[in-house]
């Protein structure tokens, strides 16, 4: 994505127009046009009043996604009853069939002992709730995951 785009999706994520931020901004409707094609740039200061705007860091208007910016919006407004509702599995295997079908091939019960020994020792090493201590030890098998390849 370009620095453009990423403020057209911002301003449309916003609900605002572009003559209703360049109101805000002090600059014409051109002006804005000029920034989401990247005819031109905005500067520092209209940069950090389009965050300001938009309710985003800096950092994430350069580098908005709408998609990643929906996908972490409806984590963050999905409460624990719907959440519980949710059988991630199936619909995770929807994308990844491996997870519909590793069941029958993979000794669970051996990775289980080895995961609950894991979770235990965050549990008493860093004094980590059950839920606390699965969200550690899921995001260091990500990273791992994620740094290998």
């Amino acid at each position: 994505m370009n620095l453009g785009n990423n403020l057209f999706q911002a301003r449309k994520k916003a609900g605002l127009s572009q003559e209703e931020v360049a109101s805000k901004l002090g600059v014409s409707r051109q002006t804005i046009s000029k920034w989401e094609t990247d005819e031109t740039l905005p500067d520092i200061y209209q940069s950090k009043k389009l965050s300001k705007l938009y309710h985003l860091s800096l950092d994430e208007l350069i580098e908005f996604d709408i998609d990643v910016k929906e996908i972490e919006e409806a984590i963050e407004n999905t409460d624990e009853k719907v959440e519980a509702k949710i059988d991630w599995t199936n619909a995770w295997s929807k994308k990844y069939p491996v997870l519909a079908s590793y069941q029958k091939q993979v000794d669970i019960k051996k990775y289980s002992i080895q995961i609950r020994e894991l979770l235990e020792e965050l549990k008493i090493v860093y004094k980590y709730n059950d839920l606390d201590s699965m969200l550690v030890l899921k995001d260091i098998l990500y990273h791992e995951w994620k740094d290998k390849n």
